[in-house]
């Protein structure tokens, strides 16, 4: 007992936590210690500190149990607005990944706006008109908003970009209208289109159906020499993308019949410099237009000499490669630079970074004395060129399109390169026979619409 109560006093902690020493003397051979049992009675302020610390933590472990509870019944409506908002903001996801989303820099505007001086004082020295004076007075107004921007923030960059955009394609519209253009089309000076006939024909591609994409049509040009009466087909055989090849027939019942036709290879393969990309081709004159091998290039093939001229267009960032096809419903791969043809001549339809993705419009000129293709005038549209299925000129005036179902297309969009105004509340129907639409052109000499639907070609009659 008494080596029991030693060791008890041995290893007994004071209030402190230090442990207590106590004396002793030896006697007949033992240890005897004096203890004090008060040193050793119960801790009872101490428990109830303890007790009540106890509670405690239980009630804030309740809490945190409600808390947690409240949490999962929560999470399942988060999480579905997450869902909802990644939704809603998937379809503009590309705008983030190609880069559309940029600062716009104050030094690149002042940029345009000076080359937009510079066009509109020779613009103005050459008419000198009510419209032209307008026009350099609100260039000039804005030339006064950017240098107020160099000092504040108080101009929303945006609208100023908006206007100057506007401002170009008054600038362009206020051009000298081309020779080729005056006393032609009487029926353009009815405004817009009214309506687009049924299919006025319907053949399969002289290549088969197994060709999904490609493009065809009628000779374009009106004073055309030698191809006055011709037909043509261009397929894309490699990937539905690339091709080299161009098939005429001299009129058109050999094109109805297949037969009599006449070949022209434009580059040695399909991945040559000066091959085709994309479903977008036209011939015009003694000239087939298209869009040159992975390039911003619109590449010009001569039937006479076979020799290829091309020329850049024109434009920040302009879209190429398939970056930005026409995509409404479903994309056409490398669709990005569009050749058309109407009343005032060649056309390029594409879009580009510096005009966000939208449409844009420039007019193409061949100058048969320096042998050069050039771009002559150039429109910036607010029709982003992924939310229309195709395009194409009629008049002067860009027509888009938009899937509709499986058997019908609908031009839904209009902008009038001579005013810079836009329409997009058109609602004109365009029968198909497949889901796919490869490529759409007008053509100004029969007033005829040409669709490469999946391998059938068909063409309407555009209506005044």
């Amino acid at each position: 007992m008494m080596l029991l109560l030693l060791s008890l006093v041995l290893l007994s902690l004071t209030d402190d936590g230090h442990a207590l020493q106590v004396w002793g003397h030896r006697e007949n051979g033992s240890c005897l210690c004096e203890v004090n049992p008060d040193l050793w009675v119960f801790p009872a302020a101490k428990y109830d500190a303890a007790l009540q610390t106890v509670l405690t933590c239980e009630g804030s472990l309740d809490k945190l149990q409600e808390q947690v509870n409240l949490s999962l019944q929560r999470l399942p409506q988060v999480k579905a607005l997450i869902h909802n908002v990644s939704s809603q903001l998937e379809p503009f996801q590309y705008l983030h990944y190609q880069g559309l989303y940029s600062d716009l820099s104050l030094r690149l505007l002042g940029q345009e706006l000076s080359q937009l001086e510079t066009d509109v004082s020779a613009i103005h020295s050459q008419l000198n008109n009510a419209e032209t004076q307008k026009l350099s007075k609100e260039v000039s107004n804005l030339r006064g908003k950017v240098r107020r921007m160099t000092m504040t923030d108080t101009v929303n960059m945006k609208s100023v970009k908006e206007k100057l955009r506007n401002l170009k394609n008054t600038a362009e519209s206020c051009k000298s209208i081309p020779n080729d253009f005056r006393g032609q089309g009487s029926y353009c000076l009815k405004g817009l289109l009214s309506n687009v006939s049924s299919p006025v024909m319907t053949k399969i591609s002289p290549y088969g159906k197994s060709y999904i994409s490609g493009s065809w049509g009628k000779q374009a040009q009106r004073d055309s020499e030698e191809y006055t009466t011709s037909y043509w087909v261009q397929p894309l055989v490699n990937s539905h993308i690339w091709g080299n090849t161009l098939r005429t027939y001299k009129d058109y019942d050999d094109f109805m019949a297949s037969a009599n036709h006449k070949d022209f290879t434009f580059a040695p393969s399909h991945t040559h410099a000066n091959s085709i990309e994309g479903p977008s081709g036209v011939l015009y004159g003694e000239a087939f237009y298209y869009n040159c091998y992975r390039s911003p290039d619109v590449c010009r093939y001569d039937l006479k000499t076979s020799h290829v001229k091309r020329v850049k267009l024109p434009g920040t960032e302009v879209g190429f490669n398939n970056k930005f096809p026409y995509c409404y419903y479903e994309c056409r791969a490398n669709s990005d630079i569009d050749i058309g043809v109407d009343e005032k001549g060649l056309w390029a339809i594409y879009a580009t970074v510096g005009n966000h993705g939208n449409l844009v419009a420039s007019r193409l000129e061949w100058d048969s004395e320096s042998e050069t293709l050039n771009v002559t005038q150039t429109w910036e549209t607010r029709l982003f060129k992924k939310a229309a299925s195709n395009a194409f000129m009629v008049c002067g005036v860009l027509y888009a399109t938009r899937y509709v179902d499986l058997y019908r297309e609908e031009v839904f969009y209009a902008f009038d390169t001579a005013t810079g105004k836009e329409d997009n509340s058109l609602a004109l129907p365009l029968e198909k026979v497949a889901k796919g639409m490869a490529s759409l052109s007008y053509n100004p000499t029969n007033r005829q619409l040409y669709m490469y639907n999946d391998g059938y070609l068909l063409a309407y009659d555009a209506q005044f």
